[in-house]
């Protein structure tokens, strides 16, 4: 298994040898290799099992590095940075060549964030090139929030994991676009389209499920549990699959018809922080117990709520 600790030096070894390790951000634990580097962007790809065509974020430490691998910046991105960089928003720019095709999946354009952890800002200066991270698991599984999480799965194929403590967003990053003088939101994330309206002005959705994604985690079948789950009306599905063993991710309400064990309740205030820190944590949870089936429900979909629910549809939509 890999080693989890905090050595920043140890990890920069193992990066400047084209090697991957993983590492903690705000949203959640990253599979990190040197994004110049062709050799380290394909064995993320195979340690990952990720189809080459899902394009991967590049992360850097300061809005001062971002030109180096883009051509422009729009006025509306240098807005959105300066109110929410470092944190869980990612914003798409056309690339400069020195960023390989094999990062972007082919595509003219990459996406960009700055982490919002001291650990992994202090990694990212202390080396002299950006940095591929998506998600530190198994591609289309559920994320990992704490270094144990990435060790379960990947812990075999790296050397080390740097170890933050659990991610305080719990879901991955938004994820925008400029077209024109309009702001796009291809995935719903940890920064609401609340919270960029108030800096940018109205923005659109343009989520979009594809099996040739435009930026990363847009695939409709995506942080999925290998136990099937249902999202709807939760004593409904436990009443008409009743013959199951069935566990419950709920909001924050308790079943009294479920076994205590096998519930997961994401917020009893009903705070939809709280709940998005928790949500992959209790999909992995009742994962362990060899359920049949996984019930859920929606959360209000307002805020940090949308990108919960969208989570939730793609952990629901079939696997391939």
């Amino acid at each position: 298994m890999a080693k989890i600790g905090t050595d920043i030096e140890f990890a920069t070894e193992i990066l400047n040898n084209s090697e991957l390790v993983g590492i903690p951000t705000e949203t959640v634990y990253g599979l990190a290799g040197n994004a110049l580097n062709p050799k380290a962007v394909a064995e993320i790809f195979k340690v990952k099992d990720r189809p080459s065509f899902d394009p991967l974020i590049l992360h850097t430490s300061s809005l001062e590095r971002v030109p180096e691998f883009v051509h422009e910046i729009p006025s509306k991105a240098h807005e959105l940075a300066n109110h929410f960089w470092p944190g869980p928003l990612t914003m798409i720019f056309r690339k400069k060549e020195i960023i390989p095709y094999l990062v972007t999946s082919g595509l003219e354009t990459i996406a960009v964030r700055i982490p919002n952890h001291p650990l992994t800002i202090k990694l990212l200066e202390s080396i002299d090139f950006p940095l591929a991270a998506p998600s530190a698991n198994p591609f289309g599984y559920v994320s990992p929030t704490n270094a144990e999480h990435v060790n379960e799965q990947l812990g075999e194929k790296i050397k080390y994991v740097l170890d933050g403590g659990d991610c305080h967003v719990g879901i991955e990053s938004t994820i925008v676009e400029f077209e024109n003088d309009e702001i796009n939101v291809l995935r719903l994330g940890g920064c609401t389209v609340e919270d960029i309206e108030k800096i940018a002005g109205k923005v659109r959705l343009r989520q979009i499920s594809s099996s040739n994604p435009v930026a990363p985690g847009m695939m409709s079948s995506h942080y999925s549990p290998f136990t099937p789950i249902i999202i709807g009306d939760i004593d409904e599905i436990i009443t008409r699959n009743s013959d199951l063993k069935i566990g419950v991710l709920a909001f924050k309400n308790e079943f009294q018809n479920i076994n205590k064990d096998h519930m997961f309740v994401l917020s009893e205030k009903g705070d939809l922080n709280e709940a998005a820190t928790r949500l992959f944590t209790g999909l992995r949870y009742l994962d362990t117990l060899n359920l049949q089936l996984i019930v859920s429900e929606y959360v209000p979909d307002i805020g940090l709520g949308r990108a919960i629910n969208d989570r939730l549809k793609r952990a629901e939509a079939k696997r391939n």
